[in-house]
């Protein structure tokens, strides 16, 4: 399937594509008639690719996954690290997100219990 075909089938924006046809690392894909062709393989990947974008990492975090994911299961332990790394993150922002939260309801309640003065 096309790029075009790819991207409106499952959804891939076509930056994402041609991002994942930059990096070389679509052995599967094969030109036809000077565009890439793509099969279920590298939808799998695609799909990857995309959870990785969607999860925060960035351009160049996704290469390095993608890259130790095509170099087998040795690289587990590196891979996972990157996942644990990018979950702290996460959660520091959450924790950071709710203590303005907090900071924000007690402005709203000094406001409401000033007008019920």
């Amino acid at each position: 399937m096309t790029m075009d075909e790819a991207s409106n089938r499952y959804h891939i924006p076509i930056n994402i594509l041609k991002e994942y046809e930059s990096w070389g690392l679509c052995g599967e894909v094969e030109k036809v008639m000077g565009m890439w062709n793509y099969d279920d393989s590298d939808i799998e990947r695609l799909s990857t690719i995309m959870t990785l974008h969607d999860i925060g990492f960035t351009k160049n975090e996704v290469r390095k996954y993608m890259e130790l994911l095509y170099a087998g299961p040795s690289t587990e332990k590196e891979r996972l690290d990157m996942l644990n790394t990018k979950r702290t993150g996460t959660l520091d922002e959450i924790h950071f997100r709710e203590r303005q939260l907090d900071r924000l309801d007690y402005l709203r309640f000094e406001i409401q219990r000033n007008q019920q003065k």
